[in-house]
């Protein structure tokens, strides 16, 4: 009877650790995102799942290109998914279906047909970073009042990995276009 009791023990025990654990990288490393919605197609599609990067931006700043994951302004229950396009004191414009960055036009192929509609100028404010998503189109972003440029506060993370479908596995890729400015 003791021998069961002793072995009942070590498996809550092993068991406990695991959550204590589980809660430790969920809460400040790493957490699972699952992708709603078509605004960031043809990048990652509806109902793909990511690895997000809880750890990198305590240490730098979000770079141009990368994907984040932000807690919606509006509600901050709801998170979002979007493209970084703009750093602090940069100025972004969006005419005649050219985004533009600083006042020089960026090559996009990596987004879902033209963009339709004007926008800007806008300086992106210190402690927030311009988004938009990659079928523009389709994206509720920062052009909207209801997001705007993002709080770095409200930023929870960068999409690392695809893992589901299996078939895509692999890492998010950052444009050229886009980290080599």
């Amino acid at each position: 009877m003791a021998d069961v009791k002793s072995e009942l023990r070590e498996y809550l025990e092993a068991f406990g650790i695991a959550v204590v654990m589980a809660f430790i990288i969920i809460t400040f490393i790493a957490q699972s995102f699952y992708v709603q919605g078509a605004s960031m197609e043809p990048a990652l599609y509806n109902g793909e799942r990511l690895l997000v990067d809880k750890v990198t931006y305590r240490f730098r700043a979000p770079r141009r290109g990368e994907i984040v994951i932000f807690r919606y302004p509006s509600d901050t229950r709801r998170k979002f998914i979007k493209r970084v396009i703009g750093l602090p004191g940069d100025r972004i414009e969006i005419s005649r279906h050219k985004l533009y960055i600083n006042g020089e036009p960026l090559d996009e192929p990596y987004i879902k047909g033209p963009t339709y509609g004007d926008f800007g100028p806008i300086v992106v404010p210190e402690g927030t970073i311009f988004v938009l998503g990659d079928n523009r189109n389709n994206s509720d972003d920062s052009r909207f009042s209801d997001v705007g440029p993002v709080p770095l506060k409200l930023i929870v993370g960068r999409a690392l990995v695809r893992y589901w479908p299996l078939n895509k596995i692999g890492t998010v890729k950052v444009p050229e276009e886009l980290s080599a400015l």
